[in-house]
Parts: C-alpha cells; structure tokens; sequence
C-alpha cells in the first residue's frame, strides 16, 4: 500500500530539526564511504588480492549508486519516502557488515555493489525528505548543511580510513558504519513521522531494467576503455553498443508507461533540464579536483598522504562557508539564479589554475586556487536541488531529486572515468620521453606507481615522474576547463521560478493542509513568509 510523505500532525521547529539531524546521519553514512575506502585499498590489496583488480571495489559502489538513484526516488514517491529511507538504511548497513567480514575480493566487489544500492537511496531518500518537512523558501539553507556534510566526509574519510588502517584493521572502515547508521535508524523512526496508506502504484520494472542496463554497460565502457582493453577492443564497443541499445529501448519503454521510473515529462520541465545537465558537469569537475589535487599534492609536491589530506581543507571548508552562506541568502530574499551562474564561472575558473601548476608553485597558490573551487562548488549543488523541488509537484519531489541526483552521479562517474583516461594516456607518454629508459624498461608502469614507490627510486628520477605527473594533471584540468564552461553555458538558462513558502500548498500549511507550527506556535510559512 502506497503513502503519501508528509505527516498530518503538526511539525514544529524542534522536531523539524530533530528529523534532519537523522537526515545528516544518512548522509554522512553514503558520502563518507565514498571516501573513507582509499587509504584502505593497498592494505586491502595485501590481504585479499592483486593490487590491479582494487579499482572494482570503487566501481562497483559507483554503478551501483548512479544505476539505484532513480529508483529509489520513484519508489519513495510511490510508497512514501520515511519507509524507503529506513529501508536503504537497513541495506547499507547490512552491506557494511558483509563488506567487514569478507573473505576474498570478489566477496568485498558483490558485498559493495550492495552497500552502493543501499547509498543510492540515502542520498536521494534524505534530500527528498527535506523537500518534505521544509518550505521551499528555507530549503537552501538546509540543503546547505546537507552539502557541508559532504564537504567534511571529503576531508575526514581519508583520515579516518587510514586510522583505522594503522592503528586496527582495514575491516573497521566498514564496520563504522553501523554505530552511525543504528543511531540514524533510531532518530528517524522516533523523530520523522509516518504517513497515512495511499493508492497503489504500477511500477515500471522494464524501464527500470532497460536504466540499470545502459547505465553499467557506459560505465564499465568508460572504466575499462584505454586502461583494461582498448577504446577500439570487441569488448569495449560492445559495451558501448550495449549502452546505446538499453538506452533507445529506455526512452521508448517510458514514453508507453504509465508511471514512468524515470518520466521524460519531468526531463522535459526547463528547471529540471538544465539543472541535471548543470549538475552533471559541474561534479565531473569537482572528481577531477578532488581525486587529482591530492596526486599533484603527493607526487609532484611530495607531500604525504595525511598532509596531503590536511591541504585539501582550504577548499572543503570553503564549500562548506559557502553552501551555508548561499542558503542563508536564498530564504533570505527568495532569489536563487544567481548563485549557481556566479558558482559556474568559479569552477571554470579554477579548472584554469589547476592547469597552470608546476612543481614549483607554491602551496599557498595552490590553496587560493581551491578557494576558487571551493566557492564555485558551494554556490551550485544545493540551490540547484531547491530549484528543482520547487519547480515540480510535491508528490513528484522524490521522483525529481533523484533525477537531478542520478545525473549529479553519472556525471562525476563518467567524468572520473574520463579524466581517469586522459590522464594515463598522458602521463604514459610523458614519461617515455622525460623518464630515463632504464626505469621503465625495469618494469616500472608509471601510472601505478605509489608515492613511496616514487620517493624510493632516487631524487633524478622522482623529479622526472613529478613533471610528466605534473603535465598529466594539466590534460586533466584543461579538460575540466571545456567542461566548466559548457556549465556556465547551460547554467545561463535556467529559468528562476519563485520559491513557495510550503510545497503546493498555502503559506504555513504542510501536503497535509495543517500548519507547520513553530515553537511559538507560529506557522513557519508564515514567518517565512514575514522575512
């Protein structure tokens, strides 16, 4: 039986805060493991298999998360969106523990892909949940907080995961999940209150097929396409051909189904369309950020990996001021447009001064230019989701979210795979021209070589892998500059529709038609409405 999403009793001020704390906890669940896992991979490696075959436990969790994402956002508005959160909850976790105790690599690739779902449906399940208890007028500044929490498991996953790593086993990195995702449980079953039964739903289970199969067929051909086979390989076009064939058959499939799993209709809403594609480019340029700085910081810089972890601050707790600032301004005033226009120019700016680094350049350079980043990156994301919810019907707020969410992943998937590319051509090249020949004759692949590996081989040829490294970045971030600026062509139309105070209701009522009360006993439409 189908429920709709929002309580009937009234929502005060505290529990609208008390339910969102369950929300961050969820959130900080699925941002954290994407995170937390790499300074675990070469441990992991020596316990459970070949160092080469590590990249599947990233890409599993990847395909996974972006293939799950529009499901879980129509089954949220299908058969309410409390019930699906926990749900997710409970996969994730049980994946955790299954990932915890695995025995052998394949193992920890099947239990991942099952971790991944379950982060699917935290990432879109929380942020519809939000469309659902606040008013569109304050969502940004909450959807801020929600983009903070990324910010800080950037930052703190890595340090955590090598923690864990030194000082008790790799396996905690999975199993310090469960405190956290028991607790969320716990709050949110207690705090987010239930919704009444609804109507049934049709669900579109070949459209939903036909989405899962073109999405891992383009993944697993950007993935392996120049690294495990080549781009011109039986392999890699059949994958591609795969894509393009699930794909055709998805938009046929959803312009015949009743209760689309994906509705071109809502593609086709312009706010929607130009925030997926907004949203799609924009996390490309952030994976290139994100997984190449710290590669710059450590080879080319010759930082260590906690360092280099620590010097990614500037532009994490920017986002995080900036997030919470843009949010603030938009209930403020009601006016969003402008923030994701300014944040575009910002992050092709910053692609630009990526690309200018040389070994020499100085970190306090390269920390002003992720203050770049860092601005542009939190000006973008969470507006663009406010925009969206508020562009659309309240019962299709889950259906939305994870659309602009799908795309948001598939576009940083596809772009680490892109980038991933681009960057082993290059750096192959470069090296065979600037690495003496001896090196590499050796054995020595310089695209898998460690930091400490490189250290090793002796200053000469630690400086020479530094600057085809160095050159490698610059193909990198060039081609993030080409996607920044197609971001900043796309950002330009979107079109700004003025913020409700209350999903499709009047100020100060919630989907159920009672008001929102405050703990003054003031309808929080109407305060909002006041400021």
């Amino acid at each position: 039986m189908a429920e709709p999403d929002t309580a009937q009793r009234p929502l005060t001020r505290r529990a609208v805060l008390v339910s969102f704390s369950g929300l961050l906890l969820s959130m900080l669940l699925a941002s954290l493991d994407q995170t937390i896992v790499s300074t675990a991979l070469p441990t992991i490696a020596g316990d459970l298999g070949r160092l080469q075959d590590l990249s599947w436990v990233v890409t599993v969790y990847l395909l996974a998360t972006t293939a799950s994402t529009p499901l879980w956002g129509t089954f949220g508005d299908m058969y309410g969106r409390k019930r699906l959160l926990l749900t997710a909850i409970v996969v994730f976790l049980i994946g955790s523990a299954l990932c915890g105790a695995a025995w052998n690599l394949a193992a920890l690739v099947g239990f991942r892909g099952l971790q991944g779902i379950g982060a699917g449906g935290l990432m879109v399940m929380a942020m519809s949940v939000v469309g659902d208890i606040v008013s569109p007028r304050e969502r940004g500044r909450y959807q801020g907080y929600i983009q903070a929490v990324f910010a800080f498991a950037s930052v703190a996953g890595p340090l955590i995961g090598g923690f864990f790593v030194d000082t008790l086993s790799w396996r905690w990195v999975f199993y310090v999940n469960l405190p956290i995702g028991l607790v969320a449980l716990v709050v949110i079953v207690v705090s987010l209150p239930a919704a009444p039964p609804g109507r049934r739903h049709r669900v579109d289970y070949a459209g939903a097929a036909l989405l899962v199969a073109a999405v891992c067929a383009l993944l697993l051909a950007t993935e392996w396409g120049g690294r495990t086979y080549s781009w011109q390989s039986a392999q890699v076009l059949g994958l591609l051909a795969v894509a393009v064939l699930c794909a055709i058959g998805f938009v046929l499939r959803e312009r015949a189904a009743a209760e689309a799993i994906l509705p071109l209709s809502m593609l086709a809403n312009p706010v929607v369309a130009v925030s997926a594609i907004t949203l799609f480019t924009v996390s490309a340029c952030f994976f290139a950020a994100n997984v190449y700085l710290p590669t710059y910081l450590q080879v080319v810089l010759g930082r260590g990996a906690t360092n280099a972890g620590l010097q990614l601050l500037p532009m994490l707790l920017t986002i995080m001021v900036a997030t919470t600032l843009s949010g603030w301004l938009v209930t403020r005033t009601g006016r969003y447009k402008i923030f994701p226009v300014v944040g575009t120019v910002l992050i092709a700016l910053a692609m630009w001064l990526f690309a200018q680094l040389r070994p020499g350049t100085s970190f306090a350079v390269v920390a002003a230019d992720m203050v770049v980043m860092g601005l542009g990156f939190g000006l973008i994301t969470q507006i663009l989701v406010v925009a969206v919810q508020n562009a659309v019907e309240q019962r299709k707020i889950g259906t939305a979210t994870a659309s602009t969410n799908f795309f948001r992943s598939l576009g940083g998937s596809l772009g680490l795979a892109l980038f991933g590319a681009i960057f082993g051509a290059r750096l192959r090249a470069d090296a065979s021209s600037t690495v003496p020949r001896g090196l590499l004759s050796s054995g020595h692949d310089p695209t898998s070589l460690t930091p400490g590996q490189i250290r090793r081989l002796g200053t000469v040829a630690a400086h020479d892998i530094a600057r085809a490294f160095a050159s490698a970045l610059h193909s990198v971030f060039y081609a993030g500059l080409v996607i920044g600026l197609v971001s900043i062509v796309a950002v330009l139309f979107l079109k700004e529709v003025p913020l409700r105070q209350q999903g499709n209701q009047r100020p100060g009522e919630s989907a159920g038609g009672r008001p929102v009360a405050d703990r003054d006993g003031t309808a929080v439409g109407d305060r909002a409405a006041r400021n």
